[in-house]
């Protein structure tokens, strides 16, 4: 048996599917991705298909990478479907985010179904560790952005430094610091600089903008002396 939903979540799709097995009297589910929105009704979907004589349920959530409030209605969910049916049910393989979640929360991290699930304040105590972590990987995306736009703008760059070396009769390493003299003193990017010194370049090219030639005029100067 498997159930799988996909849900909004910060304007992209997040998927979670739970499988599951049967052994003699016990049910084996094992539940994969992120315990977001659409998360109960992936779970709703799997306990509406388990056969009836279900002695025990016991869901492995080591594949889970990501727990938000809707986590904590998603084993309210589980631990509700064993009261009504009179059987044990546990939640163990908590890991990473959705483990310290629990922590927080003051839950059994081994398997938080031995506990009363939390209410309202801890509810948003438990959204703030989601917030926290999606500020991180927002973090981590725009660091790797900007590595990306770096790499990407070394060759124009490179262009830049010796055009200026062959203009100026100067060393790679001045051609370098006139390029970034020129940026501070026009507040320009660095990539845009290069642009226009290498567009300038070009047979018929358009100059560089006034201010920016004397940025560049007055930084080769100096560097001149």
């Amino acid at each position: 048996m498997t159930s799988a939903a996909r849900s909004p979540r910060a304007g992209r799709q997040a998927t979670l599917t739970v499988e599951g097995r049967k052994e003699g009297d016990r049910i084996l589910l094992r539940a994969h991705g992120e315990l977001v929105v659409g998360c109960t009704d992936t779970l709703a979907g799997t306990l509406a298909a388990l056969p009836a004589d279900a002695a025990r349920i016991e869901l492995d959530v080591s594949g889970v990478s990501l727990m938000d409030t809707a986590g904590l209605r998603f084993l309210d969910l589980l631990s509700g479907y064993g009261r009504r049916h009179g059987i044990p049910v546990s939640a163990t393989g908590w890991r990473g985010q959705p483990h310290r979640v629990l922590e927080l929360l003051d839950l059994d991290t081994t398997d938080p179904l031995r506990t009363a699930l939390p209410r309202a304040s801890a509810v948003r105590t438990a959204s703030a560790v989601v917030q926290e972590r999606a500020e991180e990987v927002e973090s981590l995306r725009l660091e790797i952005e900007q590595l990306r736009h770096a790499i990407d703008s070394r060759p124009l760059i490179d262009q830049a430094r010796g055009i200026l070396m062959a203009a100026h009769a100067c060393t790679s390493d001045q051609a370098w610091d006139i390029l970034r003299e020129a940026s501070q003193r026009t507040n320009l990017k660095l990539r845009q600089v290069a642009a226009a010194v290498t567009a300038s370049a070009v047979p018929e090219g358009p100059a560089p903008p006034g201010p920016l030639r004397a940025a560049l005029r007055a930084a080769a100067a100096r560097h001149a002396r």
